[in-house]
């Protein structure tokens, strides 16, 4: 649970906060820092070339020069600089560096101002080739000439280094504040985030069809333990209206089925007593019972298809239409009808377990109401590219018919529960096509009804494709004249077509 999306996102906030207030801090105090320790570095600098030059005209003013190579290289030494000392002309009397004694320097800038207006102060790159240094160039003032004037060169490497070393505290201090921070942020989102963790956990159980490990209310802050009490007490709820519906669906199946087979038994016992003019009525009561008998099969299908956790899996898609096109052959030959499979190899798709048999039995059955003699119902495969929000193609089969069709408000209207159209003269129970919805939906496709060309009804299913279809072969069964098939009956006995 370390690497939770949801952790990993406040971990990413504690940080990414803690650090914009760190460099809010640190930053400018670095800043502030290098600056006051160049502040410092330069009064002390202008300080001691003061006092040194007024040692130097003293010596000057008793006759003392040959004291000021000394005394230069004295100050030089304690303080790590190098010293110049010049007469009022500029001629250099002394040098610390030994590399500019007698030369005239007068003509150098900070020299030409000390002569003339006073001290100056600055960091320059010419005065010591290839390192920066604080120049300080103060002249003598006890009286209204000039006696001398002293510059001395200081050089910035070890204050760069003292700079250097505060931001590499900085830094250290930093890492260390973000660490700690890290470690606090840490175990104050995982406390925060368990009772999500514990409810996504929760939540996926329940999807699956039953919550075996219900999450702690005890844990995490106040109004999450109070989410995961009210989600515990719905999911309970749920799960018993859950166990009441699968209850009611397993306990109707057997209940209604008896009294439906009775009825229909002391039904057909009446025949041999009525008159012939009461026959017609007898089938008609019987017509309705079987309808009642099938509606009831496929409310009952329905509601545990409903109930029922399912997971798709790889279907052989070819496989499945091959069998199942053979199979309703010999029905659709008793009608003179034919059926066609044709379209590129689909492959593996991903479905519910028996549910593209289901599909098929019911669109098929449906088709064959719908079909007039010597027509030919077509089951095709097809590949829709990517498009849209998708990001793979998806697996066609149509089934085409080549009856009267539906209208456009018909077909938005097909998938509703015992919708019937107005012209159907058939003992449909309206379940066909809401069962081939739900079983696509639940594999994780989709169905739709369109106008085929010419006439007739296009119904498209859409399932996702465990790997790309294969190179295209096409193939047709033949339809079966006579009585092939007589004396049997359609299989699994699908629920009817609600507009054929």
């Amino acid at each position: 649970m370390a690497g939770h999306p949801v952790i990993r996102r406040l971990l990413f906030s504690y940080l990414g906060l803690m650090l914009l207030v760190l460099l809010a801090l640190e930053v400018p105090f670095g800043f502030v820092y290098a600056r006051g320790e160049l502040n410092r570095f330069t009064d002390t600098a202008e300080l001691g070339a003061a006092t040194l030059a007024a040692v130097c005209e003293e010596k000057l003013e008793h006759g003392l020069a040959a004291d000021l190579p000394g005394l230069a290289r004295s100050y030089a030494r304690r303080t790590g600089s190098s010293v110049v000392v010049t007469d009022p002309k500029g001629v250099v009397l002394t040098d610390t560096a030994g590399a500019s004694v007698g030369r005239n320097i007068s003509a150098e800038p900070d020299i030409a101002v000390a002569l003339r207006e006073g001290p100056t102060t600055g960091i320059s790159e010419d005065l010591a080739p290839g390192r920066k240094v604080l120049f300080v160039t103060v002249p003598g003032t006890s009286s209204d000439d000039v006696p001398c004037v002293v510059r001395s060169l200081y050089s910035l490497a070890p204050l760069a280094q003292k700079v250097r070393a505060t931001w590499l505290l900085l830094a250290l201090v930093a890492l260390g504040a973000l660490a700690m921070a890290a470690l606090i942020g840490f175990a104050f989102a995982r406390w925060i985030t368990r009772p999500l963790r514990d409810l996504e956990q929760a939540t996926a159980q329940l999807a699956d069809g039953r919550l075996t490990d219900p999450p702690a209310a005890d844990r995490g802050p106040p109004e999450l333990r109070r989410l995961v009490a009210s989600f515990t007490r719905t999911a309970t709820r749920l799960q018993h209206l859950l166990h009441t519906q699968e209850a009611f669906a397993s306990e109707a199946s057997h209940q209604l089925k008896t009294p439906l087979t009775s009825l229909r038994l002391r039904l057909e016992n009446f025949e041999p007593h009525l008159a012939p003019c009461a026959q017609a009525s007898l089938n008609e009561a019987l017509d309705e019972v079987g309808r009642l008998s099938r509606m009831v099969q496929g409310l009952l299908a329905l509601a545990r298809l409903e109930n029922s956790a399912i997971t798709p899996e790889p279907v052989d898609l070819d496989a499945v239409i091959a069998e199942r096109a053979a199979i309703w052959t010999a029905f659709a030959g008793d009608q003179h009808v034919g059926i066609t499979v044709t379209g590129p190899r689909a492959g593996e798709v991903w479905a519910v377990a028996g549910a593209l048999e289901q599909i098929i039995d019911n669109l098929l059955s449906n088709a064959l109401r719908a079909s007039p003699p010597r027509t030919v119902i077509t089951l095709a495969t097809a590949t829709e590219p990517a498009t849209g929000g998708r990001t793979a193609p998806l697996v066609e089969l149509h089934v085409i018919d080549q009856g009267p069709g539906m209208s456009e408000a018909d077909r938005t209207r097909a998938f509703d529960r015992f919708w019937r159209a107005p012209d159907a003269h058939h003992d449909g129970t309206g379940l066909g096509l809401p069962m081939v919805q739900r079983l696509t939906h639940a594999s994780g496709g989709e169905v739709t009804l369109e106008a085929a060309p010419g006439r007739g009804l296009d119904v498209v299913v859409r399932l996702r494709p465990v790997r790309p279809a294969q190179p295209v072969t096409h193939r047709r069964i033949p339809p079966l004249r006579g009585h092939a098939a007589a004396g049997s009956r359609p299989p699994g006995e699908p629920a009817l077509r609600p507009d054929a």
